[in-house]
């Protein structure tokens, strides 16, 4: 029975690449029995039809090794979170937004700094600088000049990648430098508003040229973090991580207790304040969640 990894998923077909090629299949009705629908990234078990090489059907799908939701995509290895230093600006709340929920997936993560090139005066630097401390992936990128491509491309080595972006940072843009067979659509910056147009209109597996997978995925112009515990939030801001035990009281919860090892690191400006006062913002919205809400 043919192994492969569903690649998209349209009206109901989903189309799983194979060692004999693409294969266009129907779910059996077993999974929608489980209520388990096959999702992009899936490794699956198919069944070719007898009368069409070209079509097939879904037998089995592997445990999968994680699974997101929004994107609706599975066994993902990495996360490159992509930040337009200018064009439209930078909205750190909402980078934050996604650095936590990728935390929150167990992502490998990087940082993708865009359209570098729009950027004279080198501002990003100071981006670069507010999660030096972070122990992300970092990388400054334009598609235009072709500056830091390589250096994304040899990230992306072996894995399965989601992009994530608000709209109009370039992601589509960055994959088509990545890998100009993508040959993707990309929208313009509008004007009057300075963001961008909705390009991607579904999620798909992308293959590079050596065997590894990335995500393209459409537009988001905002993050649920409801399903998150308040408790939970302070492990997903990672340069806490090393202070957390250190603070005096055991759950602390990094605000204005005595003795917060957090807080002094922000005092020393080990912790930026751009990430500190997120993580304040977003704490002081998930202690009003009820359990129920989640």
């Amino acid at each position: 029975m043919p192994k492969g990894i569903i690649l998209k998923g349209i009206g109901g077909f989903y189309y799983v690449k194979t060692s004999e090629g693409v294969i266009e299949c129907k779910a059996r009705g077993k999974f929608r029995k489980r209520d388990m629908i096959p999702m992009v990234g899936d490794r699956v078990d198919i069944s070719i039809a007898a009368h069409d090489a070209t079509k097939g059907s879904i037998e089995h799908i592997d445990p999968r090794r994680t699974q997101l939701i929004r994107p609706p995509v599975s066994n993902v290895d990495q996360a490159v979170i992509v930040v337009s230093v200018t064009s439209p600006n930078p909205n750190l709340v909402l980078v934050d937004k996604f650095l936590v929920a990728a935390e929150n997936q167990k992502l490998d993560i990087i940082l993708c700094f865009n359209k570098i090139d729009l950027d004279e005066s080198k501002a990003y630097v100071d981006l670069f600088n507010i999660y030096a401390g972070s122990g992300y992936g970092i990388v400054g990128t334009s598609s235009v000049t072709g500056a830091g491509i390589n250096e994304l491309r040899n990230m992306l080595e072996g894995k399965i990648t989601v992009f994530a972006g608000a709209s109009g940072v370039g992601k589509s843009s960055l994959l088509n430098a990545v890998d100009p067979r993508f040959s993707l659509q990309t929208g313009e910056i509008s004007q009057k508003i300075k963001r961008g147009r909705h390009t991607t209109r579904h999620v798909e597996l992308l293959a590079l040229k050596d065997g590894s997978y990335v995500v393209d995925t459409p537009g988001f112009s905002s993050m649920d973090l409801t399903n998150i515990r308040k408790e939970e939030l302070q492990y997903l801001f990672k340069e806490f991580t090393e202070h957390i035990p250190l603070c005096r009281f055991r759950g602390c919860a990094h605000t204005s207790e005595p003795g917060c090892s957090v807080l002094e690191a922000l005092d020393k400006n080990k912790i930026s304040a751009s990430r500190y006062n997120n993580y304040l913002q977003f704490y002081n919205q998930l202690k009003d969640i009820k359990e129920w809400q989640r």
